[in-house]
């Protein structure tokens, strides 16, 4: 019997969430010699400092963990040699890999990235794909190059776009979709089965890394396009817009079939629901159903409203 070639060392690349469900699947069959990852930061009012989810993943099975604020930095890429790794495998990394880091393993470097390149190129694939208002998403494994996102493709497998998936739950799942078509790649790529094909540059599509500032609602905007912005950025930045009582965040929104009414000033409450809080935009009707108020916790939009009547009469933004 003839067996697929496996992977005797790995050393994985991974930071964001998008990367739990490859690492696991690989430490799962003791293919992961080490995890490179971000530093540890420090984070919130009390600057604590914070691992990254990987980090706290290798930590509990034991797998040695690198943090390197530069690759370029000699004594990481010896670090990185030191054994002879035969495959890096990139999930959700957060950094470019320089051409020496690249030129480390015998069998290259894969990435693992959550679109159908070359569409959603960059640091934000999942969010991007919500914001755009695609159908259609998936996962894509390529030999990596020092461009970003812009190496050969191995293999890809869509996935289609659910109408209430937010970043944090198209994230997840594609993190598992990825996981498992890397399990199915690696056999292949090894045992040379694979022919990496060129990406086609001219359908290249780009994303940007989130900030803060680009959750704040802007209430002239369509409500089909507010209704994305709100799915896209959860977990993060969270949309939000300020009113009377300080910033209100916002989780979860849903269309109204109507359309309201010419004279509906965007950001103004046009009525109130058993289950949402309906605010006029620049075309079209959303209704608020998950917020969170400024100290507050996260609770739906009923609950909210109890607690704060004043925004019966509100204007948001």
């Amino acid at each position: 019997m003839i067996q697929e070639p496996r992977p005797h060392s790995i050393v994985f690349f991974g930071s964001g969430p998008f990367a739990s469900s490859p690492f696991r699947a690989l430490v799962a069959r003791g293919w992961v010699r080490t995890l490179v990852t971000q530093p540890d930061r420090e984070t919130g009012r009390g600057r604590r400092t914070r691992r990254t989810l990987i980090a706290a993943l290798a930590d509990e099975v034991s797998v040695p963990v690198l943090q390197p604020h530069r690759l370029r930095d000699p004594e990481t890429q010896t670090a990185l040699e030191k054994g002879r790794p035969e495959l890096f495998v990139v999930a959700s990394y957060g950094r470019i890999l320089p051409q020496a880091v690249l030129d480390i393993p015998a069998a290259g470097c894969l990435n693992v990235h959550p679109s159908l390149l070359p569409r959603h190129r960059g640091p934000s694939p999942v969010a991007g794909a919500i914001l755009a208002g695609d159908r259609e998403t998936g996962v894509t494994i390529m030999l990596m190059a020092a461009k970003m996102d812009a190496g050969p493709i191995l293999t890809q497998e869509s996935a289609p776009l659910h109408g209430d998936d937010s970043t944090e739950v198209l994230t997840s799942r594609l993190s598992e979709q990825g996981a498992e078509l890397l399990l199915g790649t690696l056999p292949a790529w090894l045992a040379g089965e694979l022919s990496p094909r060129p990406q086609d540059e001219s359908a290249a599509t780009y994303t940007q890394l989130l900030t803060k500032e680009q959750g704040r609602l802007d209430w002239a905007k369509p409500a089909e396009l507010l209704e994305r912005e709100i799915r896209a950025f959860v977990p993060w930045p969270v949309a939000y817009t300020p009113w009377a009582e300080g910033v209100l965040r916002i989780f979860r929104a849903t269309l109204i079939s109507d359309r309201g009414t010419p004279d509906d000033r965007p950001g103004s409450i046009v009525r109130l629901e058993p289950n949402g809080i309906v605010v006029a935009t620049g075309s079209g009707l959303l209704s608020l159903l998950e917020v969170q108020p400024q100290g507050g916790r996260r609770m739906a939009a009923a609950e909210f409203v109890r607690g704060h009547p004043a925004i019966r009469s509100a204007m948001l933004g």
